[in-house]
């Protein structure tokens, strides 16, 4: 993937910066496109969830019952994904996270395709926040796998989208030098980016298909 680098310019007249002045480097168009796709994919998880989840609700409160649609077997259930205490694990429903955060990265990529610029702080808090997510999707991974034993599909999605955004945001800041690394390192982000989220994506595929290996060939 490309990048573009410039200068910031002050739009007020005055003596030129100085040379050790922070650079603000604005994304490349690809970049831009892949963070909207992945925000979206995630929004529209976060967002099927949430309405799923107050179907739930409004079920309970009624005396019904619902399923959700993705609820297809024992193991991809996604209900009792819902029902669990982790689908709360800051004390409201998680996908009322997502649709922040998610939102916050379609911003992004949207200011990029307009051809904004940010400082190394921004790009840095911004790899922060997808390091967060990626962080707490392992530990729902984990959950969900080990704890709960069933399988959320649309919540499936969001992993994709989380994991593939924050190794392209890391190799962004890499090739960048926001990331203190080595050459070899910088060389092999900007040849080989789609390597690690497909590997990162695969490992969690056959963690998956080992959990529950006996369920898939019955």
């Amino acid at each position: 993937m490309s990048k573009t680098t410039v200068n910031d310019v002050s739009a007020e007249p005055g003596p030129e910066r100085a040379a050790d002045a922070p650079r603000a480097v604005g994304g490349s168009r690809a970049l831009a496109i892949l963070l909207v796709i992945t925000g979206a994919a995630g929004l529209l998880a976060a967002w099927v969830i949430t309405i799923d989840k107050f179907k739930l609700l409004e079920a309970k409160v009624a005396g019904k019952s619902f399923t959700p649609g993705c609820s297809l077997n024992p193991v991809v259930s996604c209900g009792s994904v819902m029902e669990s205490k982790q689908a709360a694990a800051f004390g409201f429903p998680n996908p009322m996270l997502g649709l922040v955060c998610y939102g916050i990265v379609i911003c992004v990529g949207m200011s990029l395709l307009a051809r904004a610029r940010f400082p190394r702080w921004y790009w840095l808090t911004f790899n922060f926040g997808t390091l967060f997510g990626v962080a707490f999707c392992t530990w729902l991974q984990f959950q969900s796998l080990y704890r709960i034993n069933a399988l959320c599909l649309w919540c499936s999605l969001a992993w994709v989208a989380t994991i593939t955004m924050f190794w392209y945001v890391t190799s962004f800041n890499v090739r960048n030098g926001f990331l203190p690394s080595p050459g070899r390192l910088k060389s092999f982000f900007g040849e080989f980016t789609w390597v690690l989220p497909v590997l990162h994506v695969g490992i969690i595929g056959m963690l998956v298909l080992t959990r529950w290996w006996d369920f898939w060939t019955s």
